[in-house]
């Protein structure tokens, strides 16, 4: 009988781990469930920073999620380690500060070759790279922040889907 593959690890980076980058695990969790595939690809998050390990998602990303019918209640804000490397297929940053500083934490080019920042997979972000960091802002800008992740988290999942779905 044939081993079912391992499945295809996708981890998204920001600051603290409390804000962007668990809107985007979330969403993005969101469409390979749709799709039915989430044996074949899996979603975290984690932050550059330790500041808020252990926390909730801050309290206006899970309110703007809810909003949009995501639920952002179980989520827990870790550090990025150098171990992600080896345990995930793709590292998306939020913003070109968290890949320069990936980038540096990178221990060969394996991976290095693994990151990529997220705005990079939407063609209607245009010249624009970075998710804005809502952490200062209202509740109106977790809402845009959160309209942006949704789009780019669209695209990249299509991008992956057609190397994700198994072949019948």
């Amino acid at each position: 009988m044939p081993q079912k593959p391992a499945p295809f690890r996708v981890a998204f980076v920001c600051t603290g781990n409390i804000c962007r980058s668990p809107m985007a695990e979330i969403v993005f969790r969101e469409f390979v469930e749709r799709a039915g595939l989430s044996d074949y690809v899996t979603s975290s998050s984690s932050g550059t920073g330790d500041w808020h390990v252990g926390e909730r998602a801050d309290a206006r990303t899970i309110e703007a999620l809810r909003r949009r019918g995501y639920d952002g209640e179980h989520h827990r804000a870790r550090q990025f380690t150098l171990a992600d490397f080896d345990r995930h297929d793709l590292i998306v940053a939020l913003d070109r500060s968290h890949e320069r500083i990936l980038t540096s934490w990178a221990r060969t080019s394996d991976d290095a070759d693994k990151l990529a920042v997220l705005l990079s997979f939407d063609p209607s972000a245009g010249d624009v790279l970075d998710v804005p960091d809502p952490y200062y802002a209202g509740s109106e800008m977790f809402d845009d922040v959160l309209a942006m992740i949704e789009s780019a988290s669209r695209a990249l999942f299509r991008q992956l889907e057609p190397a994700i779905r198994p072949s019948s």
